[in-house]
C-alpha cells in the first residue's frame, strides 16, 4: 500500500513539474520563436486587424517576441490606433524594423514605430511626416492636429524616445533618415537585415503589458512570417495610390459605357463600384483637393468629347487635366505616397484610344435609323470615299463608313449601294448606269 501511494505522489509530482515548464518548453528547445508579421502600403482595417490578431496569436502561442517589419506611406488613422494599441498591450515585447532599406514608415508608421518596444530601422530607410492630412491636401483642423501631436508624445514618452520630435513630425511634418532618428534618440538601433536585428537586442530589457520587465531572447531566433489572410491580401493590395487612380478612370469609362447604352447595367454598377472603391482609397491616404478637383476636370472634358467626336480641343483638355491630376492627387510630402507616371501615361493613352475608336464608333451607331438599326442602311446610296480594295471608306447619309465592295476594287468617286451590314462594316456594290429607253416609231409603241 505504502508502494502504492509513493508511486501515486511521485506520478502527481511528475505530472506538476510537467505542466509547469508547459510554458518553457520551447526555451528549453534551444530555439527561441518570433513571430514576424508585414505591415507594408496603406494602413488600413484589414492590416491592422492582421497585426492584432498575429500579435494575439504569438502571444498565445507564447512566442519570444513579434517582429513587425515596416514599410508604409501611412494610412487611416483609426486603423493606426488600433495596431498601436496591441503594440502598447502586448504581454511580449514587439520589435519594429523599418525595412528593407529604401522603406519608410511615414504618417502613420512613424505612430507605430514608435509605440514598439524596440524601434529599429535599415540603413537608407526614413520616418516621420507624421501631420494629419485631410482632403485639402493640408490641415485638417488644429483640433485633429493637437489630437495627433499629443498621442505621439505620449508613446514616445512611454517607450523613453525623443517626444520632442515626435512631435514636430505631426505638428511640422518633418522627416528624418534612419542615421539621424538614431543620433538623436528616436530609434533604437539600425541593423543591415533581421537576423541581425535579432542578435543585437538579444538581452535587452524591455517593457511589456502590465509594467513587466522582460529580457528579450532572440539570438538564433527562428522566425516564423504569418501572412495576412488571402482575401484581405487581395483587397489591401487593392488600396494603393496606383489602383486608385485606376479605378477612378475605369469607372468613368464604364459609367459612360453606360450612358451610351442605356439599359445595360452591368457597366454601370461596375463603374459605381471602381468609383468607390477610387474614393475609399482617396480617403485613406493624404488625397489633394486639387488633384481631386483636375481628375474630375478631365471626366468633364472627356463627357464633352462625347458631343463633339474625335481628337479635338475637348480630348486635348482632358488629359492635361489627367495628368496633372495624377501627379498633384497626394501630398509629396509623404515619401512615395505617388501614382507612378508609368500608370498615368498609360491610361491617358488608353483614353485617347477609347474615345477616338470605341466612343466614336458607338456614337456613330446611335445615330443610325432607330427602326432597324444597321439593317436600314441596306439600300442607301452613297460615294466611295477612299478607294476600296475590296476594303476603304465610304459616305452614306453624310456620315464616313468601313466599307467592302462585293465586286471587286471600286475607286474613288464610284457611286455604290449598300447591300449588307457586317457589325459597323457596309458591304456595297457599284450602282450601274441604266441606259434610257429608246422610243419607237412615229411615236409609237417600241
Amino acid at each position: 500500500m505504502r508502494n502504492v501511494m509513493r508511486a501515486t505522489l511521485l506520478g502527481a509530482a511528475c505530472a506538476a513539474a510537467l505542466a509547469s515548464s508547459a510554458p518553457w518548453a520551447l526555451a528549453q528547445s534551444g530555439v527561441p520563436e518570433v513571430v514576424e508579421l508585414r505591415l507594408t502600403g496603406v494602413v488600413d482595417p484589414f492590416t491592422a486587424d492582421y497585426v492584432q490578431g498575429g500579435i494575439e496569436a504569438a502571444v498565445a502561442e507564447g512566442a519570444a517576441a513579434v517582429l513587425l517589419t515596416i514599410d508604409t506611406p501611412g494610412g487611416l488613422d483609426s486603423s493606426m490606433r488600433q495596431i498601436t494599441k496591441a503594440i502598447l498591450n502586448s504581454e511580449i515585447p514587439v520589435i519594429g524594423y523599418v525595412s528593407p532599406q529604401g522603406a519608410r514608415a511615414a504618417s502613420a508608421g512613424t505612430f507605430i514605430l514608435l509605440a514598439c518596444n524596440v524601434a529599429a530601422m535599415a540603413p537608407a530607410t526614413n520616418a516621420g511626416a507624421a501631420h494629419p492630412v485631410g482632403l485639402s491636401g493640408a490641415i485638417v483642423s488644429e483640433k485633429a492636429t493637437n489630437d495627433a501631436a499629443e498621442y505621439i508624445v505620449s508613446i514616445a514618452e512611454a517607450r523613453g524616445r525623443n517626444a520632442e520630435w515626435a512631435e514636430r513630425a505631426v505638428r511640422d511634418s518633418v522627416s528624418a533618415s534612419a542615421e539621424e532618428l538614431l543620433r538623436i534618440d528616436v530609434i533604437d538601433l539600425i541593423a543591415p537585415n533581421e537576423r541581425a536585428l535579432l542578435d543585437d537586442v538579444d538581452g535587452r530589457p524591455v517593457e511589456v503589458a502590465g509594467g513587466r520587465t522582460v529580457t528579450l531572447r532572440t539570438a538564433g531566433a527562428s522566425i516564423q512570417p504569418r501572412d495576412m489572410g488571402l482575401g484581405a491580401r487581395i483587397l489591401h493590395t487593392l488600396l494603393s495610390p496606383d489602383f486608385a487612380f485606376i479605378f477612378f478612370y475605369l469607372g468613368i469609362g464604364l459609367i459612360i459605357i453606360e450612358l451610351l447604352h442605356p439599359g445595360l447595367s452591368v457597366p454601370g454598377i461596375l463603374g459605381i463600384i471602381c468609383l468607390v472603391g477610387a474614393f475609399v482609397t482617396f480617403g485613406l491616404l493624404p488625397v489633394q483637393l486639387i488633384g481631386v478637383a483636375l481628375l474630375l476636370a478631365s471626366a468633364l472634358f472627356f463627357l464633352l468629347e462625347l458631343k463633339h467626336p474625335g481628337l479635338g480641343l475637348p480630348t486635348a483638355g482632358g488629359v492635361a487635366c489627367l495628368i496633372l491630376g495624377g501627379l498633384l492627387l497626394f501630398n509629396p510630402s509623404v515619401p512615395n505616397a505617388q501614382v507612378s507616371l508609368w500608370v498615368i501615361l498609360p491610361v491617358a493613352g488608353f483614353l485617347v484610344l477609347f474615345f477616338s475608336t470605341v466612343v466614336n464608333a458607338a456614337l456613330r451607331a446611335r445615330r443610325l435609323p432607330p427602326a432597324a438599326g444597321t439593317k436600314a442602311m441596306i439600300g442607301l446610296e452613297g460615294v466611295v470615299e477612299r478607294d476600296l480594295g475590296p476594303e476603304g471608306v465610304v459616305l452614306v447619309s453624310s456620315e464616313q463608313w468601313s466599307a467592302r465592295s462585293v465586286a471587286g476594287t471600286l475607286p474613288r468617286g464610284t457611286r455604290v449601294r449598300v447591300v449588307g451590314v457586317d457589325r459597323l462594316t457596309l458591304d456595297v456594290e457599284p450602282i450601274r448606269e441604266q441606259a434610257p429607253a429608246m422610243p419607237g416609231p412615229e411615236g409609237g409603241n417600241p
